[in-house]
């Protein structure tokens, strides 16, 4: 899976940490997407400029970046960076996270909602694909872009139930208050559950997202829709991976998955 640039990577023997933040910044269109100002996405972190290999986590963390030293990765790319809490003391948990990327050398790259959304390494592309949908629509706008995908699929509930769990490797919360079959199925990676009356105006009968408040299980019922719930961790770790896979494969670096669940 790759993206075609006309820009000609002129890298020789290591790759720069310069090159490959151009690079995943212009596939991810960064600079284009508005996101939550917390994400700040893109380069939250450098390093002394040089990656020999990528590691690919859902969160930045102390314990992530823990993991990602002992494992010998100099850029850790994830989907929520640092600063999600907003404006904060460099003390405390934050202070040893910083401190111990700033030791060992590790730059850090998040990418919020352009890699929910981008069409081939996006979250719900990816979650799409892995049910066996491959062709989506767009769906569900917010802040001026499409963050979701919808899919029209002849499906029967228990059957994407099924899928879902095998896909997302758990459990998964079925509110089984719509059609016995499907027939449009909107995906929203992540907690989007609280968007349930947009995307029931957006003519699905099916909602896949990650959490959700308890409102809208009731929301569902008087709707009239099904709403999956399979974990704000489990459905966004596709795109990290595409994109630390993607990485690897343009700038020859090898690149590993850092599982670290939060349980929700």
């Amino acid at each position: 899976m790759h993206f075609n640039f006309a820009q000609k990577l002129q890298n020789s023997g290591m790759p720069s940490l310069t090159e490959m933040v151009g690079y995943a910044d212009e596939a991810l269109r960064v600079a284009e997407i508005e996101d939550y100002p917390n994400a700040l996405n893109g380069l939250q972190i450098e390093n002394s400029g040089q990656v020999t290999k990528i590691g690919a986590a859902v969160d930045a963390s102390g314990h992530t970046m823990q993991i990602a030293v002992e494992r010998e990765v100099d850029l850790l790319v994830v989907h929520h960076g640092l600063f999600w809490p907003g404006l904060q003391r460099v003390t405390g948990s934050h202070y040893r996270a910083l401190k111990r990327a700033l030791a060992h050398n590790l730059a850090l790259y998040s990418a919020h909602l352009p890699l929910d959304l981008h069409p081939k390494i996006g979250n719900n592309v990816l979650l799409a694909a892995a049910l066996g949908f491959e062709k989506t629509e767009p769906f569900l706008e917010m802040k001026g872009e499409s963050i979701g995908c919808k899919v029209e699929a002849t499906l029967r509930r228990d059957e994407l139930l099924t899928r879902l769990e095998e896909s997302l490797g758990g459990p998964v919360r079925c509110v089984g208050t719509g059609p016995m079959e499907t027939k449009v199925i909107g995906i929203v990676t992540g907690g989007a559950g609280g968007e349930i009356y947009t995307v029931a105006r957006g003519g699905a009968d099916t909602y896949i997202t990650g959490e959700a408040p308890h409102w809208a299980a009731v929301a569902a019922e008087e709707l009239g829709i099904n709403l999956f719930l399979g974990g704000h961790y489990a459905t966004e770790i596709f795109g990290v991976k595409a994109l630390a896979a993607e990485l690897s494969g343009q700038f020859g670096v090898p690149w590993e998955f850092l599982d670290h669940p939060t349980g929700l």
